[in-house]
């Protein structure tokens, strides 16, 4: 009888305007009224209104459909440290706001559209697209930098709406960042590579691996297998550069890279040398630290929720150590997540003194900073991709070099790229007989033969985060053009046909295999084996799994 009490009393000003609410379907407000048995209004009287704010691009203001809880003033200051949003008012006319209206600053301001238990915050990239029922919706991992986040992806007619948070405590805990979380243009791009073509020209599927095959052939009975480069990437899956190093072996190529940048290639072959199972730290390890100390690294812009994580470490009365920098030079968001002590080195910093140590750098200071540090402090680096740990492991497995190292040698007259950031500056010399991507990349453009890939959210995976923590990401939505997009009449083609216009695309690992096919390798169904053999019946909605050596 007291919660039917409370509700109704909420009720009392909350608009009854569910129907048209995007909230609607994931509201706890409307879950709590049913199963509370309110259906009628007792009451007649005006109700209290307010005006709506402009947050900005990404999130919609509904003040009118406020309770008063304030989680999302709890969660943006104290949790997030964010300044520019807070409470006002007093007693019954509370509004929660911003001094005037702009874009939230911080960045997880994302976050309050899932925390707040009304549609006061909704997503407005996905506004008035979907019911919450309508979603295809599967547990998937951030892409956006080496952290792994967990997400659920939400995906309608082909068309990627909107992320949201999924729950790991043992890596983001409830919350993501607003890159992972507004990052969905570049999937729904009309100008992504969505058809295979030769030339420039389209063509069908096996078109494109024939003539690729007759052209791989060609070019190594006349340059020699020396001359060819296999350039695989730290954003592409497990998987993908598994089989882009098994591509390498079948074509005796000369090269096999899965960094194009040498300097990167270095630092991640010394960063994930130093991770054992005992000294690698996951954000809830330095959410838990005594002591952090931080080298090497802007956080708030490399890896955000490293910076929040950091931020709760201090909370907790963790001291928080900045080597080589000012703080006080810092921009203003990260000087205000958290306080910190300059120190001039690492052997500034009291380590020693600390029960839970947490030492976390960018790949620039693992070559001054790791040999002086005792087993008893853990570390954590920030990676340049979601797979930039795997991609160092394959290295050192398959004695891979980096493009920009290959390229100085003078041998490499071509490339085959699979989902590779190759640098615009690419000398003209060299022929880049294949490109693979889903983004339209400057590389796509100069490539003889496009092979289109999917998105992660259009496919099975593996992401192995900078911690070594394997996680499995599951198909969300099935490749092809958004409806939205695909005519200015807002109609698909008035055509009959087994597969979605734009539906060409496959996982880089699947054109990888076929390719290998077409050059007369053996078939092989078994992506995962040896050392990752462990990893073939990972379950996506569990906290992942380390592949670190025990130390």
């Amino acid at each position: 009888a007291l919660r039917r009490s409370v509700i109704e009393w909420l009720m009392i000003n909350h608009p009854h305007d569910c129907p048209v609410c995007d909230e609607g379907g994931e509201c706890q407000l409307q879950d709590f009224t049913i199963a509370g048995g309110h259906g009628m209004r007792r009451y007649d009287g005006r109700k209290r209104t307010y005006s709506n704010q402009f947050l900005g691009p990404y999130i919609e203001h509904e003040m009118n459909r406020c309770i008063q809880c304030y989680r999302c003033a709890r969660f943006y200051q104290e949790y997030a440290g964010g300044t520019d949003f807070g409470t006002m008012g007093r007693a019954a006319m509370i509004y929660f706001g911003r001094q005037q209206d702009g874009q939230l600053e911080s960045p997880f301001s994302g976050n309050l559209v899932d925390i707040c238990p009304t549609g006061v915050f909704t997503d407005k990239t996905a506004r008035f697209r979907a019911r919450y029922w309508d979603y295809d919706m599967a547990p998937s991992i951030c892409p956006h930098c080496s952290l792994g986040c967990n997400t659920i992806p939400a995906a309608r007619y082909r068309e990627l709406l909107k992320v949201m948070a999924r729950r790991n405590d043992a890596v983001n805990g409830w919350f993501i960042c607003d890159k992972g979380r507004f990052s969905n243009a570049e999937v729904n791009a009309a100008e992504r590579p969505r058809q295979p073509l030769v030339d420039t020209e389209p063509a069908t599927r096996d078109q494109a691996l024939d003539t690729l095959a007759e052209r791989i052939k060609g070019f190594l009975e006349l340059h020699g297998p020396d001359s060819l480069a296999i350039i695989g990437s730290p954003r592409m899956s497990l998987e993908g550069n598994i089989m882009a190093a098994r591509l390498r072996d079948v074509l005796n190529a000369g090269t096999l890279s899965f960094f194009c940048d040498t300097e990167q290639n270095t630092r991640a072959l010394e960063a994930t040398e130093k991770l054992t199972h005992r000294t690698s730290a996951s954000l809830n390890d330095v959410r838990s630290a005594d002591l952090v100390a931080i080298a090497g690294c802007d956080l708030p812009n490399d890896a955000p929720m490293m910076a929040l994580a950091v931020r709760q470490a201090w909370r907790n009365g963790a001291r928080i150590y900045r080597i080589g920098e000012n703080p006080a030079a810092g921009d203003r968001f990260q000087t205000a997540l958290h306080e910190a002590t300059h120190a001039a080195s690492l052997a500034d910093v009291p380590l020693t003194e600390a029960a839970r140590p947490v030492l976390i750098c960018g790949t620039g200071t693992a070559r001054e900073a790791i040999p002086t540090v005792s087993d008893a402090v853990k570390l954590a680096f920030i990676l340049d991709g979601p797979n930039s740990f795997a991609c160092a492991v394959l290295s050192r497995e398959h004695g891979a070099v980096s493009l920009a190292e290959a390229l100085a040698a003078g041998t490499i007259k071509g490339i085959l790229a699979f989902e590779a950031d190759v640098a615009d500056d690419l000398p003209a010399n060299i022929q880049v007989l294949a490109a693979a991507d889903w983004r339209a990349t400057s590389l796509i453009q100069r490539a003889e033969i496009v092979l289109p890939t999917t998105a992660w959210v259009e496919m099975e995976g593996t992401f192995v985060n900078n911690e070594g923590r394997a996680q499995r990401f599951k198909r969300v939505m099935q490749p092809g053009l958004p409806i939205k997009g695909l005519d200015p009449a807002g109609h698909p083609p008035h055509a009959f046909r087994k597969t979605a216009p734009g539906g060409e695309p496959a996982p880089a690992w699947q054109w990888i295999a076929l390719l290998i096919e077409h050059m007369g390798g053996e078939p092989s169904d078994v992506l995962l084996s040896g050392r990752w053999e462990q990893l073939t019946q990972l379950d996506p909605e569990k906290d992942g799994l380390s592949v670190l050596t025990k130390g």
